[in-house]
């Protein structure tokens, strides 16, 4: 594969939107080059005969019920983490103004 040009690791840049200076864009265009080589060499596999997998467990939609279990946490000690507590309810600064 060819070297990626700068142009093209400028567009890749901006789609990104990072701001590369002249030595990053041409530091970048010959690793990003290297790594698409390294990639592109499995287009040279054979996979004629090789069946598509879309799940290599063969688990298929394990499910259990859910269950309400006791925590063996106190309501006061919950109330001993909280900066302020009000009516069973945690009291957090509000998002929106």
């Amino acid at each position: 594969m060819a070297k990626l040009s700068v142009e093209e690791i400028e567009h890749i840049a901006k789609l990104s939107r990072l701001e590369l200076t002249a030595e990053e864009k041409e530091l970048y265009a010959g690793q990003l080059s290297e790594v698409l080589g390294y990639v592109s060499q499995l287009n040279e596999i054979d996979t004629e005969n090789v069946d598509g997998t879309s799940n290599v467990t063969g688990l298929s939609n394990i499910y259990r019920d859910d269950a309400v279990e006791p925590s063996g946490i106190s309501h006061d000690d919950i109330k001993i983490n909280a900066p302020e507590f009000d009516g069973g309810n945690f009291v957090v600064p509000g998002v929106f103004e």
